[in-house]
């Protein structure tokens, strides 16, 4: 395996990784952001109320952005398919 090869084929999987993930993330601290300034207006200390919230934004994050998601997937694999020749065995 060329060792340039594999150090790009490292970077792009950790870049894709952050990117793919990155909407995700950002949904759930901006929904449990805005549960807890929420919960110390109203001073109410439930534990468990961020959960529902959270739960339901990144459902929908993933339903809106599914295919993109799986456009940048599928673009990242088909890379990696045509690096295989580069690679090789030995």
């Amino acid at each position: 395996m060329n060792l340039e090869t594999a150090i790009e084929l490292f970077r792009q999987s950790i870049m894709n990784a952050l990117l793919l993930v990155t909407p995700i993330l950002g949904t759930t601290i901006a929904v449990g952001l805005s549960v807890s300034l929420g919960q110390a207006v109203t001073s109410i200390q439930e534990q468990t109320l961020s959960f529902a919230p959270k739960l339901f934004a990144v459902g929908g994050v993933l339903i809106a952005s599914s295919a993109w998601l799986m456009k940048t997937l599928m673009n990242f694999t088909i890379t990696v398919f045509q690096k295989i020749s580069e690679i090789g065995l030995y």
